[in-house]
C-alpha cells in the first residue's frame, strides 16, 4: 500500500532508490513508497536528478515539477510532485 501525503496541491511520497542499476525503472513497492532502479551513480547529485526524471516521464511532467524534498545523500528519499493531487498519483502509480 501506498503512503502518499498531499500539501498545497502537491502529493509527497518515499522512494528508496539503488543506483549503479542496468536500468532506471519503477521495481515496486517498499515500505509504503515506490522502490526504483537507477542508472546514475549517485555522484554530484547525478540520481537525484535521474529520479525526478523518472518521475516526471511517467506523470507526463516538466522535470522542475519534481523534486527531492527529503534524503538528497541517503537512498530513501521524500518526492514531491507539484500540481498533483494524491488520488491521481495513487491511480499513476498503482499501474506499475
Amino acid at each position: 500500500m501506498l503512503d502518499l501525503h498531499e500539501k498545497n496541491g502537491n502529493v509527497v511520497f518515499m522512494v528508496r532508490a539503488k543506483p549503479r542499476s542496468s536500468k532506471t525503472m519503477v521495481c515496486g513497492y517498499y515500505n509504503g513508497g515506490v522502490k526504483v532502479s537507477l542508472k546514475a551513480a549517485p555522484v554530484d547529485d547525478a540520481a537525484n536528478v535521474e529520479c525526478c526524471a523518472l518521475f516526471a516521464r511517467l506523470f507526463k511532467l516538466s522535470p522542475s515539477h519534481v523534486h527531492v524534498v527529503s534524503g538528497r545523500s541517503s537512498r530513501t528519499k521524500g518526492v514531491m510532485i507539484e500540481g498533483v493531487a494524491a488520488e491521481t498519483a495513487r491511480l499513476i502509480l498503482e499501474q506499475l
